[in-house]
């Protein structure tokens, strides 16, 4: 194989036209994209269980990609497992399996396990991350990966507690999805920082001194001044006096900047702030030290909004259970308010009453 190389005279190459190069941008790209939302129009199925729209195994993942979002998960986890009554049928470890994968999946399984007579013995947790609706009605199964162990559940021995979603109804779908762009961003920005002090190659700045009158003696001096500023003599000031000397003859130019280069602290705390209102979660209720002098307020007024509004709408859906076991499964405890009111569980529902009432 020969290799050719042209030759352009210098002037020939001189008169030649410059070449224009343009480039645009990406169009904004909505959370409405037509690639993605025709995942939604008819689910996959092997004939045997659907595949969920999402990669159970990735949801999974994201568990821990912030610790906030760990966090406001567990807060609700704990809050639910201190107030349920364990029965005989439900104990609490299978309870908060169950919440657990409620809220983190968007889907909760609790298989019935028969007695001898047929009743209901007990009911176990089905992990959400292995367990798939059969494409026949009240069928479940549970696939170990794409080459691990198949259980196929007798149909109608699974109960099944979703979060709806609104483009389907095989699959829930976790209502803090929103904010899944948010976490991820929180956790690489964290990844962004470790990986920038554990690579060692942090220049601080250039010193360059261009003044005429400085020779190499007084070079040598000041950079035997610079050697000298570690251990007791950090953070000493460096006095140079140079006759004549011009403005710009002594330059610092920093190479790198640490503190807000990359907005490090901006994107943590707006990424926090877009995963707490996904979570409807109150910041000092899961240890976030308040940046202001007044504070977030009183603990136990937020604990009570909280419960209120965002625990008893769970432990409602959560208590349909017991309509589909057909005996008390699931109960909750008394919640008393700071002000010496009572949120109590009646039938399947909760109501409030005032302080002192039995």
């Amino acid at each position: 194989m020969t290799e050719t190389t042209d030759i352009v005279a210098v002037d020939q190459a001189a008169k030649a036209s410059p070449t224009v190069t343009a480039f645009r941008f990406g169009d904004p790209e909505s959370v409405i994209d037509s690639r993605e939302l025709s995942q939604y129009f008819e689910m996959w199925h092997n004939g045997r269980w659907y595949e969920p729209p999402l990669p159970m195994g990735k949801l999974a993942q994201t568990f821990n990609m912030s610790p906030y979002h760990r966090s406001a998960i567990a807060l609700k986890v704990n809050i639910l497992v201190a107030q349920q009554t364990p029965s005989r049928w439900l104990v609490s470890d299978a309870f908060e399996r169950f919440a657990l994968d409620f809220l983190q999946m968007g889907n909760g399984y609790l298989e019935f396990v028969p007695n001898m007579a047929g009743g209901l013995a007990r009911a176990d947790h089905a992990p959400a991350l292995h367990t798939r609706p059969g494409i026949e009605a009240g069928k479940y199964w549970f696939v170990n990966g794409p080459m691990g162990d198949i259980h196929e559940f007798q149909i109608g021995r699974v109960f099944h507690l979703q979060q709806p979603d609104v483009a389907q109804e095989i699959f829930g779908m976790p209502e803090w999805l929103s904010a899944l762009q948010s976490g991820l961003l929180n956790e690489n920005a964290t990844l962004f920082r470790r990986k920038y002090y554990l690579n060692g190659a942090h220049a601080g700045f250039v010193f360059y001194l261009s003044e005429p009158l400085a020779d190499t003696k007084m070079a040598d001096a000041i950079t035997e001044q610079l050697k000298s500023a570690k251990g007791r003599g950090n953070f000493r000031n460096l006095f140079m006096h140079i006759p004549g000397g011009k403005k710009d003859g002594v330059q610092i130019v920093p190479l790198s900047d640490v503190t807000a280069k990359d907005e490090f602290t901006n994107i943590k705390t707006m990424s926090r702030d877009d995963m707490l209102a996904a979570h409807r979660t109150p910041p000092q209720l899961i240890g976030i030290v308040p940046t202001n002098s007044s504070g977030f307020g009183k603990v136990s007024d937020a604990r009570d909004a909280y419960y209120e509004t965002e625990i008893v709408p769970i432990a409602r859906r959560m208590l349909r259970m017991n309509d589909w076991f057909g005996v008390q499964v699931l109960a909750f405890a008394d919640y008393v308010l700071s002000d010496g009111s009572i949120i109590r569980q009646v039938g399947n529902g909760f109501q409030k009453v005032a302080a002192g009432t039995r």
